[in-house]
C-alpha cells in the first residue's frame, strides 16, 4: 500500500506540469470551476497539486519497497479521471442551489400573492382569477386574466396586481355608462370603444413586462449583491465582470418596468377621470314637476299656513 501511493505520488507530480501548459493555452480544459481562469490554473497545478502529491510521499516514507508500476500509472491518469468527476459534482450542487432557489423565489411569490391579494380585497379592487374568469368576462377581460397569468408564471405579482386595478376601474366605467346611457345610443358606443382602446393598450404594456420578466426570471439580483459585497475580494476580474453584468440586466429590465407601470398609472388616472365625468353627465329627465329650490320655498309656505290653521282651530 506505501508502495503505491509513492508510485501515485511520482506519477501526479510528474503530470502537473503538462496539464499547466494545457491550461496556460485553454483555461477550460484544466480547471472544472464556470469560469476558469489562467489564476486557477496556476494555485491547481503548481501549489494544490505539488501539494497533494510531496503529503502522499511523504506519507509513504514510513515504509515500503519502492513505488509500485500501479501506483505510477494511477497518478498519471488521476487528472483526467477527476477532472469530469468534479465537472458533474460541481454541476450536481448548481442544479441544487437553482431548484433550492426556483422553490425559495416561488414560495416568496406565493406569499406575496396572498398578500397583496388580502390588501386588494380590504382595499375594495377587485381580484381576478385568471384559472376562474368572470362568467360575464368580455374578450378585454379575457386578454387582462392572460396577462395576469402570465405575469403570475414570471414570479411577479407585484405587478399582477396592477391588473386587478384595471379590471375594476373597467367595470366601475362599464357600470356608469349602462347607468347613464342606452346601449342603442351612439355616446355609448364612443366612450365604450375609447375606454376598450385604452385598456388593450395597457393590456399590451402587461404582455411587453410578462417579456420582460421572463428574460430575468433566473436571476437573483439579491445573490449576485451579496456575492460582490461578501466575496468581492475572492472572486476573479472575469467572475466579477460576469456578475456587474448580470446586475446590470436586472436593473436596466427594472427600470424598463417601472417605466411601463408608470404608463399604466396614467392610464389608470385617465379611466378614473372618465368615470367621473361621465357620472357627472345628466341624461334623464327630472323626476320632480318642478324644482328643487321652488319646492323648498313651496313647503316652508305651507308649514307657515299649517301653524295659522292650528290657531285658528283652538279659538
Amino acid at each position: 500500500m506505501l508502495g503505491f501511493l509513492q508510485g501515485f505520488a511520482y506519477g501526479l507530480f510528474v503530470t502537473c506540469l503538462p496539464w499547466l501548459l494545457v491550461g496556460m493555452a485553454n483555461p477550460r480544459l484544466a480547471v472544472p470551476t464556470d469560469s476558469p481562469n489562467r489564476l486557477q490554473v496556476v494555485f491547481r497545478y503548481c501549489l494544490l497539486i505539488p501539494f497533494l502529491s510531496m503529503l502522499l510521499w511523504l506519507t509513504s516514507l514510513w515504509g515500503g519497497f519502492g513505488p509500485s508500476l500501479g501506483g505510477w500509472l494511477a497518478g498519471l491518469v488521476a487528472v483526467p479521471v477527476a477532472l469530469p468527476l468534479e465537472r458533474a459534482w460541481r454541476s450536481w450542487r448548481a442544479r441544487r442551489h437553482r431548484r433550492r432557489l426556483e422553490a425559495r423565489l416561488e414560495a416568496e411569490a406565493a406569499r406575496r400573492r396572498t398578500e397583496q391579494e388580502r390588501e386588494a380585497r380590504e382595499a375594495g379592487v377587485a381580484v381576478l382569477d385568471p384559472s376562474h374568469p368572470p362568467s360575464d368576462a368580455d374578450e378585454l377581460i379575457m386578454a387582462l386574466c392572460r396577462a395576469k397569468q402570465a405575469l403570475l408564471d414570471t414570479r411577479r405579482p407585484d405587478l399582477a396586481i396592477q391588473v386587478d386595478r384595471f379590471y375594476s376601474r373597467y367595470r366601475n366605467v362599464m357600470d356608469v355608462l349602462v347607468a347613464r346611457f342606452d346601449s342603442s345610443e351612439l355616446a355609448f358606443a364612443r366612450s365604450r370603444g375609447l375606454v376598450t382602446e385604452v385598456c388593450l393598450g395597457a393590456v399590451d404594456n402587461f404582455t411587453s413586462m410578462a417579456a420582460q420578466a421572463r428574460g430575468v426570471m433566473g436571476l437573483d439580483g439579491d445573490f449576485v449583491r451579496r456575492r460582490l459585497e461578501q466575496d468581492g475580494t475572492k472572486l476573479s476580474v472575469e467572475e466579477r465582470i460576469a456578475l456587474k453584468r448580470r446586475l446590470e440586466l436586472i436593473d436596466d429590465t427594472e427600470l424598463r418596468l417601472r417605466r411601463l407601470v408608470a404608463r399604466n398609472e396614467s392610464a389608470l388616472t385617465l379611466l378614473d377621470d372618465a368615470a367621473v365625468a361621465l357620472a357627472r353627465i345628466e341624461t334623464g329627465r327630472p323626476q320632480a314637476s318642478v324644482a328643487t329650490d321652488q319646492a323648498l320655498e313651496e313647503l316652508r309656505r305651507f308649514i307657515g299656513r299649517a301653524e295659522r290653521y292650528g290657531r285658528g282651530g283652538q279659538r
